[in-house]
């Protein structure tokens, strides 16, 4: 028997992982009505944007009931947090994103350790601290590079590497005495500093069941060569080749099963997608964090990889009927290029106009994401936001991909236009 698919979906959100969210969706075959809250300028050239903010979550619940909403997908994590699935689903609404007990396991990096500690889920050992002189006391039986990580939500900003044992005092003074990150750094975590290739699992979670999406990797750094600091992702490519068959067979059975049965274990009902960032290091693989929505940049190459319909599969997951699901994944590789506004991830600046090229100019099977885009009285598109665009491309091989995203990225024209120039190399240089 058919699945009857909802006719209307509201995806929350506002940046590049919604926009791909977006365009898969409209891309069912059900064709439901597709709209976004609050979206952006490219979105609005897709679908009708509402000017409902991501985090107001009684905004956003009045605002399903009077478009008629048959099912929410919610892209970033403050709302989730916010308990906006609780509201929804007790407003008889369907949604696809863990209410907010599972939304945790990325709002806090201590509740995460302790699960990950607790299932024995390998991962990084890590001490917790919400003073300074017990966390620098720490420290002295330590060595560089160890990491710092801000227990609660910073934007992807929250991490520090500390190549010294004097930016890790400062970097734990910053967090736990200066307020860097608010109340986000009120308790903080210090780990070993696992060494490695980071890799990005997303996997769909209903419950005790789950659909593992193809496998990507990500560039954190702002610079070339993985210089500079960390940002939110410049870019990420699928599949990554890093993680052959063997090894993902590895990774489900020692990481996503376990943890999927964990989350269950602890009572957490979890409908949405586990996000898993993984570090391949030389004694296996091991967890570095988990998120609790749809990654931003990989989201960007692992949606058009999918010949399964998203709607089907994200719709299955919020109605506990996963079971039994099986994706279908198409052979090409894609590769995205985040154009961010130079200055990012510090100052930059809004309001530059950008100049699109033609649909028909840009490379075969080329396409434009936008995330921080926004209108001018003028109705021109412009800069608002640090990370701008996501430009994906998908070809047979990755060369050919990344060579189709960079000509891409060359027919764009913008004042403050920055993007890196290496996106994928680990892989080109490895093969």
């Amino acid at each position: 028997m058919a699945i009857l698919l909802p006719r209307s979906v509201l995806v929350v959100g506002s940046g590049g992982r919604e926009h791909a969210l977006v365009r898969s969706l409209l891309a069912s075959p059900a064709k439901p009505r597709v709209v976004c809250s609050p979206g952006n300028a490219g979105i609005a050239q897709d679908v009708p944007c509402l000017a409902v903010a991501a985090d107001d979550v009684a905004g956003l619940v009045t605002l399903a009931r009077r478009e008629k909403i048959e099912f929410v997908v919610v892209g970033p994590e403050v709302p989730l947090s916010l308990g906006l699935s609780d509201q929804l689903i007790a407003a008889g609404i369907p949604v696809y994103g863990p209410k907010a007990d599972g939304a945790r396991l990325e709002a806090s990096k201590v509740f995460t350790k302790q699960i990950l500690l607790k299932h024995g889920i390998p991962t990084a050992s890590a001490g917790i601290f919400s003073a300074v002189a017990p966390a620098l006391d720490y420290l002295k039986g330590k060595s560089a590079p160890i990491v710092i990580k801000a227990d609660g939500l910073a934007a992807g900003k929250g991490v520090i590497v500390a190549q010294t044992m004097a930016e890790a005092e400062a970097a734990v003074r910053d967090m736990l005495a200066g307020n860097k990150f608010g109340t986000a750094g009120s308790q903080i975590l210090i780990e070993d500093c696992l060494h490695g290739e980071e890799t990005s699992l997303l996997v769909v979670v209903s419950g005790r069941d789950y659909v593992m999406l193809p496998v990507a990797q990500d560039h954190k750094r702002i610079g070339d060569g993985d210089t500079g600091p960390n940002t939110g992702g410049m870019g990420a490519y699928s599949p990554a080749e890093v993680v052959t068959p063997d090894l993902l067979e590895r990774i489900e059975r020692e990481i996503v099963r376990p943890s999927v049965n964990a989350i269950a274990a602890e009572g957490i009902d979890f409908r949405g997608t586990l996000f898993i960032g993984l570090m391949l290091t030389p004694a296996g693989p091991s967890v570095i964090e988990y998120n609790t929505r749809f990654g931003d940049p990989e989201t960007q190459v692992v949606l058009p990889r999918l010949k399964t319909d998203l709607l089907a599969l994200l719709w299955a997951a919020a109605r506990g009927e996963l079971g039994g699901m099986k994706l279908e994944i198409k052979s090409d590789y894609a590769l995205c290029v985040v154009i961010a506004a130079k200055g990012y991830p510090d100052a930059y600046p809004k309001g530059d106009v950008i100049n699109f090229p033609s649909a028909s100019s840009l490379p075969p099977q080329a396409f434009i994401y936008h995330a921080g885009t926004a209108k001018n009285p003028a109705g021109q598109i412009i800069t608002n936001g640090g990370r701008v665009l996501g430009v994906t491309a998908l070809a047979p091989t990755l060369r050919a991909a990344a060579d189709r995203a960079y000509a891409a990225c060359g027919q764009i024209q913008c004042a403050s236009k920055y993007f890196r120039r290496d996106i994928g190399a680990r892989q080109l240089t490895r093969s």
